[in-house]
């Protein structure tokens, strides 16, 4: 684990992180003679975007889904002065390669990569325009920045993990499941951001006297056996920000609900699918920030290489009250006083 960016990160959840959103309303001379098609023609500029998206499942989709709307809410809006390259890689680590490698190659204004793989990709591959990512776990230890503060270069983004997050949903299990003694995590561990994650959770469970049980998988469509090989060994069941798991979850969902295991996730996209629990955000507002993050670049001449890489700050708890009496679980007042905005965060 990198600790440079762990201890960054712990400095950075209690901040407000504004320097890659601050306001900055005067357009620059470049924008200006961007927008021009000639001596007094003031012809809008019409902007390219590539996105390179690992694979599709709702969280990912919904980061796509914020970005294009911060753009629209920008006024950049797609039909009318926005084109975007849409890429999906398939989680196919050649694909990921040849994507990035025609978007270096391509004249977009701005490239966007949406999880850890596709980002690092673009990292290596496009030098010549800004690069901004998404859904990634850890952009120092993958390589992308070597800071996150002003990273430099042309590239910056938003991380998705908070340690904090992780740790409080194992204290959670930890204290509010009774009679724990095993927590099952389905893994990829050749995803660099799910061993990352799994690490912390094994850490944090450790300190309760908790074993952490892996159950590996190489496909999604390994998730379904995975799941099953972990009923009568574990108490409860935990998932990273594992895109090929994530693809796979109304797999564990249906394994979970058979069996009463309590299913954790770490997005709640997954909790509203069927999981019981998660200590999360909503991506569509994750994605919503990188997307305020491109218009500061395309509209306002911001480099990206100064401004900040963000980390998740709004965390709370979040319950699915149906998976809660399909899974076994007996939801107390204390649970749900855990809860800050009880209206959006308690699933019913």
């Amino acid at each position: 684990m990198n600790r440079k960016f762990w201890l960054t990160l712990a400095l950075a959840s209690f901040m407000v992180v504004t320097a890659a959103c601050g306001a900055n309303t005067g357009k620059t001379s470049n924008e200006s003679e961007g927008n021009t098609a000639g001596s007094g023609n003031t012809a809008e500029k019409t902007y390219k975007i590539a996105v390179s998206q690992i694979v599709e499942h709702p969280s990912l989709d919904a980061t796509y889904d914020g970005f294009v709307a911060a753009l629209k809410d920008a006024g950049i809006e797609e039909g009318k002065n926005l084109e975007i390259d849409f890429n999906n890689a398939q989680g196919d680590s050649a694909n990921i390669k040849t994507i990035s490698q025609k978007i270096a190659s391509s004249k977009s204004d701005l490239a966007l990569g949406i999880a850890t793989p596709t980002a690092q990709a673009l990292a290596d591959d496009v030098k010549d325009i800004p690069v901004l990512f998404a859904a990634v776990t850890d952009p120092i230890d993958a390589g992308i920045v070597t800071q996150l503060e002003a990273p430099g270069g042309n590239i910056t983004g938003a991380s998705d993990t908070n340690p904090a997050a992780i740790t409080e949903t194992m204290d959670f299990i930890a204290t509010q499941i009774p009679d724990v003694k095993n927590v099952g995590l389905i893994i990829n561990e050749g995803e660099q951001n799910a061993v990352i994650m799994g690490d912390i959770a094994e850490k944090a469970l450790e300190k309760h006297g908790i074993k952490l049980i892996k159950a590996s998988v190489a496909n999604s469509s390994d998730v379904k056996q995975a799941a099953d090989s972990l009923v009568g060994r574990v108490d409860a069941i935990y998932i990273t920000l594992d895109n090929m798991v994530v693809t796979g979850a109304d797999a564990i969902i249906e394994v979970a609900n058979e069996n009463d295991i309590p299913f954790f996730s770490a997005d709640r996209d997954t909790v509203e699918k069927g999981a019981f629990a998660a200590v999360g955000f909503k991506y569509y507002d994750h994605g919503y920030e990188v997307g305020q993050m491109a218009v500061e670049i395309l509209k306002n001449g911001k480099n990206p290489g100064e401004m900040n890489v963000t980390v998740p700050q709004k965390l709370d708890f979040i319950f699915n009250m149906k998976a809660a009496a399909e899974q076994g679980i007996t939801v107390t007042e204390e649970m749900k006083a855990l809860v800050k905005d009880q209206e959006n965060n308690i699933i019913e």
